[in-house]
């Protein structure tokens, strides 16, 4: 392993001895019920490289649950922070208004698809984002139906938990729900029908879409249907083409509003700006988030003038919502995506993980799938006899990887997913290394898994 050892640098044993004491500190005064994925405690972080309070570094293949697109502290977004910071924090948009927001506004119209005219709402999160997305949706078409899908994920709100369709850890005992919503069918390209091939599994999807129209819920009753065009929570699932473009079609002909929630699909992660303009359509709303702002919290919904002005004075909006800081950043953060074209970037580390992979496939059978968009890549494991989803080997894969310095996360309804984040400033060295480092887990791991039970 000390061929691997140039940009990671782990201590035995692990955690040290101060992140243990804070882990006694975080056990007394912070509730249980907010995960957590490695016992890090950050000291310092910069591009795809963290160093933990212990001197430990990392490389960071997590990004903050995709939130670091531009990397941690890229130089740019922290002088844009300091120079705003040293204007003014707060003053709230509804009560004095600034700069900031309205450029911001403005640059979310020309990146996002469609050329029409485009109106924004910025916010805090990306939950918030979604909340207000559906508001606006409904005051536009006076419906209240508003349709997700399988495996979906769009927060931890309550009418975010009631969009996500996955029980735990998200929604168990916290019920009753928002009324009005609705789960319709989204593709698994890896568990389709056995031999139907993906187009016409496709096409069988938004068939059942159709029959969902009629035997679930009535176009004349829903506003809006919100779809993640690749799946994050859900296990990094790659959808068809024809299945997107089929269901916003039927869509249009429905007078529904299509939101494509791109909190973690946004800005550059999966090869374009948007994961919209891969399956070539123009939503009527987008929601944004975690890349937005290199983790200044700051989200936003962008869509057409007529609906995003279908609410009056005072019925959107919070206190916080696009504060100076996070709209500054943001302005730092799209222009350094598009100056040093980390879309091209994401598609070049997106298929160096991939390649990895898929070579290690052939010595490794429990990989029954690499998939992925740009730099969105997913590794899923399954029992290639049993064919169940191997939750505990994806665990171990991910305490084995922090533990030899590599931060990964699990995705998937059955946790069997790793999924990659990488910063899209990461180095071809630096992913290498990384890379190197994973596949020589997957394979050690893979040699001492009993397959037999």
């Amino acid at each position: 392993m000390k061929k691997h050892r140039a940009y990671v640098s782990v201590t035995a044993p692990f955690p040290g001895p101060k992140a243990k004491a804070l882990l006694e500190k975080r056990k007394q005064f912070v509730p249980l019920g907010i995960g957590n994925t490695t016992p890090i405690f950050v000291q310092q972080a910069a591009g795809a490289q963290v160093t933990d309070v212990d001197g430990n570094v990392f490389l960071d293949f997590a990004g903050a649950i995709g939130t670091l697109n531009v990397g941690h502290c890229p130089p740019e977004v922290v002088d844009a922070v300091q120079k705003q910071a040293s204007q003014y924090i707060h003053t709230s948009f509804h009560v004095a208004m600034y700069e900031p927001y309205v450029r911001l506004a403005e640059k979310l119209a020309e990146i996002t698809p469609g050329d029409y005219p485009k109106k924004t709402i910025l916010l805090n999160s990306g939950a918030e984002a979604v909340e207000n997305a559906v508001k606006i949706a409904r005051k536009f078409t006076g419906k209240p139906g508003i349709v997700s899908f399988t495996r979906g994920f769009h927060g931890r709100t309550l009418l975010g938990m009631s969009l996500t369709s996955k029980v735990r850890p998200y929604k168990y005992r916290m019920g009753p729900f928002a009324p009005a919503t609705y789960k319709a069918m989204y593709p698994y390209p890896l568990h389709r029908p056995e031999g139907m091939t993906e187009d016409e599994y496709a096409a069988f999807c938004v068939a059942q879409f159709e029959d969902f129209l009629l035997t679930e819920a009535a176009p004349e009753e829903l506003a809006a249907v919100i779809m993640e065009p690749v799946q994050g929570e859900g296990g990094f699932i790659v959808p068809p083409v024809s299945f997107v473009k089929g269901i916003y079609e039927v869509c249009r002909r429905n007078q529904i509003l299509f939101i494509c929630d791109e909190i973690q699909t946004g800005f550059g992660r999966t090869g374009t700006m948007f994961a919209s303009s891969y399956f070539g359509i123009e939503p009527d709303l987008i929601t944004m988030s975690k890349s937005l702002a290199a983790g200044i919290p700051l989200s936003a919904v962008t869509g057409r003038l007529e609906i995003m002005d279908a609410p009056t004075p005072g019925e959107i909006g919070g206190t916080y919502g696009g504060s100076p800081l996070g709209c500054a950043a943001a302005l730092a953060v799209i222009e350094m995506i598009e100056r040093e074209q980390l879309c091209d970037r994401a598609m070049a580390i997106g298929r160096r993980i991939i390649d990895c992979f898929t070579a290690l496939q052939e010595r490794v059978p429990v990989i029954a799938e690499v998939r992925g968009l740009g730099a969105m890549c997913g590794v899923e494991f399954i029992d290639p006899s049993s064919k169940k989803p191997m939750k505990e080997f994806t665990a171990k894969v991910i305490q084995a990887s922090y533990e030899a310095g590599v931060i990964l996360l699990s995705a998937g309804i059955y946790g069997n997913v790793v999924r990659f984040l990488t910063p899209l400033v990461i180095t071809d060295e630096q992913l290498q290394e990384g890379l190197d480092i994973l596949s020589d887990i997957v394979l050690q791991l893979y040699s001492k898994e009993d397959l037999s039970k």
